[in-house]
């Protein structure tokens, strides 16, 4: 599976899932299971990629601008970075390289649906068992140690939210 494809998958699941996080996981999981193990496992290469070159400091600011303080804490950030991936390419694009950039790319942001997608980052996992009966085995990717890239940043600290982030600030928290 090549980078295209991986994208093709996730727009098209999010696509018929209008939007929902959690129906777009269960899609992802049945398009998943009607290819070969191998290609699940390069899916998931791909997402994990993705997923860990979003550990960054300011992606991070994003989730607990977003969600209002519940994507401060590495959970929620973990579940953003999934939900993140599964809005596609030009959203995960735009959000990684520039976080205050999802001011513009987001059409809307409701915290109680959006930006928790826990069950995209475990689709992968979740049809390599229904093929195979077994655990995903290790992908080879390394995960990102220590502190995310980027300059630190108080989550806590809303004035260094706002500065860090203004357009995302002002668009979704008034």
């Amino acid at each position: 599976m090549d980078e295209t494809e991986f994208w093709e998958i996730i727009d098209a699941t999010r696509e018929e899932a209008e939007g929902d996080p959690e129906e777009q996981a269960d899609l992802l999981v049945e398009r998943l299971t009607r290819l070969d193990p191998d290609t699940v496992l390069d899916y998931a290469r791909h997402f994990e990629a993705r997923f860990n070159r979003a550990y960054h400091w300011d992606v991070w600011g994003a989730a607990a601008v977003l969600l209002d303080g519940a994507g401060a804490v590495e959970e929620g950030f973990d579940a953003f970075r999934c939900w993140l991936i599964g809005q596609g390419r030009e959203v995960y694009e735009g959000g990684v390289a520039d976080p205050d950039e999802l001011a513009e790319l987001l059409d809307a942001f409701d915290p109680e649906l959006d930006g928790d997608g826990e069950e995209i980052g475990f689709a992968a996992d979740e049809a390599y068992e229904t093929l195979t009966g077994t655990e995903t085995p290790d992908l080879g990717i390394a995960m990102p140690d220590g502190e995310p890239e980027g300059m630190p940043l108080d989550l806590a600290d809303e004035e260094a939210l706002a500065a860090r982030l203004p357009r995302l600030w002002e668009r979704f928290r008034p």
